[in-house]
């Protein structure tokens, strides 16, 4: 395969278009044309045209993984489930993986933080909190030290906000069961809910 021409790309930085001989076009990045020797005229044999194709396929999907990453911050097991999505094999989506963590981009230890953190803010209970550290792939062996920053005053001032903005005043049994209820669907189990309850100066029966 001859290489017609290559010129920069007018929209991406740092990518090369390559013009073949059958009209084609490859887009490549800096890093291939220093590494293959790219120019205009070059021939490249069956096998670095192998090569070149695989390297460049990883860079796209290095390119996918770290805007995905800085973007949003994703635990380890979801960006292999999007690079998987992507068509990315997955030996290569674990070395992927593993250079994100080199450089600091991937890190579920500080992920499981963030998610409790982000979580307990929105005035969530420690089982939904658990409920999500499940959905978004952190490890088990992560969540105790994550969840152990929750603090138990700042856990009740959650709920007694909660209270305050959705009972508005009100000790209506039909309004403290709704209530109670939204709290429970928030991860709150019921010693935590009937502490807050008494707090806010309702009546609460004990079976």
């Amino acid at each position: 395969m001859i290489i017609q021409e290559v010129k920069p790309s007018k929209r991406v930085r740092d990518r090369w278009l390559l013009v073949l001989e059958d009209g084609s076009i490859l887009r490549v990045g800096k890093n291939q044309i220093a590494d293959f020797a790219l120019y205009a005229g070059r021939e490249l044999s069956e096998e670095e045209t192998d090569r070149l194709l695989e390297a460049v396929e990883n860079e796209n999907f290095r390119s996918y993984a770290l805007r995905v990453v800085t973007d949003t911050p994703k635990s380890r097991k979801m960006l292999l489930k999007l690079l998987g999505e992507k068509g990315c094999p997955p030996e290569r989506a674990e070395q992927i993986a593993n250079w994100l963590e080199e450089f600091g981009y991937l890190n579920d230890a500080w992920y499981a933080g963030e998610v409790v953190r982000t979580y307990a803010r929105r005035g969530y209970g420690v089982k939904r909190i658990r409920d999500e550290l499940y959905h978004r792939g952190v490890p088990r062996e992560l969540w105790d030290e994550a969840l152990s920053q929750l603090q138990e005053e700042e856990s009740a001032g959650a709920i007694d906000a909660f209270l305050e903005k959705k009972l508005k005043g009100s000790r209506e049994p039909k309004d403290l069961k709704r209530a109670s209820d939204a709290l429970a669907r928030r991860g709150y189990r019921w010693p935590e809910i009937s502490a807050a309850l008494r707090r806010y100066g309702a009546e609460i029966e004990e079976d």
